[in-house]
């Protein structure tokens, strides 16, 4: 009887991808490099420099704006110096929104993983000691996933993990709803992922 030597056949790449797919779900949050927060940065800083300059050009009696003749006729007082004040507070708003996209607040990921039993949510925040917010929870301490919709002047639409102890921590983006189909869409995958419970639709 002679032995026959088999040899097992190492998984397939696609095989290990797609577990390593079911095993991990991952989204990524927009933070302020949306697009209307390039939009805003732009219109501020023409507008800023256009309206500073008109100031300054009716301060100096000597036009700095190319296409108008008008700001170094304007009085300086107090018509040069209210343009030159609304340029720069839109000159530092300006630059108060180049900041946050540069340093993309608010940006960052929901992972949770099967594999390790973990979720993580990370964020970018301001400079400093809490530039990284980074909040790791056991798999078995989330309860639900809750999503919270109110509509009105000031409508807010967004999801949040309940974790045992901890209360709800948001999970979507901050400053600009998401759509209602959009939160029912991920509040559902989610909880299915994580086999919780889906409260509040």
């Amino acid at each position: 009887m002679t032995a026959s030597n088999t040899t097992a056949s190492p998984p397939s790449p696609m095989a290990t991808a797609k577990t390593s797919e079911q095993n991990i779900l991952r989204r990524e949050i927009i933070g302020a490099r949306r697009p209307s927060n390039y939009f805003w940065a732009a219109v501020t800083a023409i507008g800023g420099v256009g309206f500073f300059l008109s100031g300054l050009s009716s301060f100096l009696h000597t036009n700095l704006l190319p296409f108008s003749d008008l700001p170094a006729q304007l009085v300086f007082i107090p018509q040069g110096i209210a343009m030159g004040f609304y340029g720069t507070v839109a000159i530092l708003l300006c630059l108060y929104l180049c900041l946050i996209i540069v340093w993309n607040i608010g940006g960052g990921y929901n992972e949770f993983d099967k594999e390790d039993g973990e979720a993580r949510i990370f964020r970018w925040g301001f400079p400093g000691e809490n530039r990284k917010i980074d909040l790791r929870y056991p798999l078995s301490d989330l309860l639900a996933v809750r999503a919270e919709i109110k509509e009105g002047l000031n409508p807010k639409r967004a999801l949040f993990l309940r974790i045992k102890g901890k209360g709800d921590i948001p999970l979507t983006r901050v400053g600009q709803p998401i759509s209602i189909s959009d939160l029912e869409n991920q509040g559902a995958e989610l909880a299915r992922f994580l086999q919780v419970p889906l409260e509040g639709l």
